[in-house]
C-alpha cells in the first residue's frame, strides 16, 4: 500500500449537498408577493367609505347588559 486512503465508493463525491439558497430566497420573495397581491385584492373588494364598519356599529349593543354589567365589576371587600 502507498499510504492513499480508499475510501468505499471511490466514485462517490465527498462533499455533502449544498442549499440553494437562491432558490429558497426566490420562494420566499414568490409567497411575499404572492401575500401582497392578495391583500390588494381584498382592499379592492372591500366597500367603499367604510360602510360595513358602521353597520356592525349598530348591530352591536350601545350599553352592556345587566349580567355582563356584573361581571365587570371588581369583587367586592379587596
Amino acid at each position: 500500500m502507498t499510504g492513499v486512503a480508499h475510501s468505499l465508493y471511490p466514485d462517490q463525491d465527498r462533499t455533502l449537498a449544498k442549499p440553494n439558497y437562491s432558490y429558497e430566497k426566490r420562494q420566499k420573495e414568490l409567497a411575499k408577493e404572492r401575500k401582497k397581491q392578495e391583500k390588494l385584492q381584498r382592499k379592492a373588494n372591500k366597500p367603499e367609505g367604510g360602510a360595513a364598519d358602521a353597520q356592525t356599529l349598530e348591530d352591536a349593543p350601545a350599553e352592556p347588559s345587566a349580567g355582563e354589567a356584573e361581571n365587570s365589576l371588581p369583587p367586592e371587600g379587596t
